[in-house]
């Protein structure tokens, strides 16, 4: 029993995914597809950068996106590994975009669009460079909630992202966040500024979370071919409407990585497949249980050796 998960923001990196869409036409048309729906080259973007430009949230959200559907769909199509068998599609915030159009719960041009739409919107919920977010490092998360809660007085700061054992990563405003680092400091905790200019994942985003109201009420959508594990619950549903309230939600709710990742072994998946840009998942996975099988594919070596499995 396996199951299928796609990564969210930071995974990216320019070039990505280039020898997939340099070997197969479909991809081609796939990425020209990309382009007409976004009125602009975001291939160009992903192939060619810069760097800085494919990192604005609101590129990086489409891209990543295109590369996990692209990937995707060549395993499907030139593989007999059949990665629709999965138990279960999770995927770390945007990436639950990916898992959702994978599972043909919406289709590929709303989610790009969506997510072009998500991305400006998370972006724009605080004025530039007035937020931002912290990885704590090597701390259980009922510590962190602890001192948040214990320097409420003081500063402001929100659980974001409970993503392993020992990383858990945290959001506010620029002033409360240096605040919280300098408590963390005291206590010997380890920490890191991530090199994002918003808060994400917070009460902060509220913004954010008006306008993909309106951008998902009307939107159709089908019950998914798996189940997808919900970033807000982390458990499995397959109900059009339970999700599409759940994506609504999730734009100011922790992202429950580690929780999810343990239920999904828990109902018995053993091996887990990382598609998409990077690596990331699978070091997260790693840490919240070494005993599992962890296989990425974000390139045609990877897709050359899944046929084997």
């Amino acid at each position: 029993m396996f199951s299928v998960l796609f990564p969210g923001q930071g995974s990216q990196s320019v070039g990505m995914a280039k020898d997939i869409y340099d070997n197969f036409d479909y991809i081609k048309d796939l990425f020209n597809e990309a382009d007409d729906t976004l009125n602009f080259s975001i291939k160009k973007l992903i192939f060619e950068g810069p760097k800085e430009l494919l990192n604005e949230t609101e590129n990086t959200q489409p891209a990543i996106f295109l590369v996990s559907y692209a990937i995707f769909n060549v395993i499907k199509k030139e593989t007999t590994f059949d990665i629709t068998k999965a138990n279960f599609f999770a995927g770390h915030s945007l990436g639950e975009y990916s898992a959702l159009a994978c599972s043909n719960a919406i289709s590929f041009k709303d989610t790009i669009k969506l997510l072009k739409i998500r991305g400006n919107a998370m972006q724009n919920a605080v004025p530039k460079n007035e937020g931002g977010m912290v990885a704590v490092l090597g701390e259980n998360l009922k510590k962190i909630k602890d001192i948040i809660e214990n320097n409420k007085n003081s500063f402001h700061c929100f659980l974001a992202n409970d993503n392993s054992n020992g990383q858990v990563v945290i959001s506010g405003k620029k002033n409360d966040l240096n605040k919280f680092v300098e408590e963390l400091k005291i206590l010997n905790i380890k920490n890191i500024k991530l090199p994002v200019s918003a808060p994400f994942h917070c009460i902060l985003m509220k913004p954010a979370t008006k306008i993909m109201n309106n951008e998902l009420k009307d939107l159709k959508f089908a019950a998914p071919n798996n189940k997808i594990i919900s970033n807000v619950t982390a458990q499995p549903s397959n109900d059009p409407d339970k999700i599409k309230d759940l994506l609504i939600q999730q734009i100011e709710k922790p992202v429950r990585w580690r929780e999810s990742i343990m239920n999904m072994i828990n109902l018995g998946s053993q091996k887990f497949v990382e598609i998409g840009p990077g690596k990331v998942l699978s070091g997260l996975v790693k840490r919240i249980d070494k005993s599992v099988d962890l296989v990425q594919v974000n390139n045609v070596e990877d897709i050359n050796n899944l046929k084997n499995l």
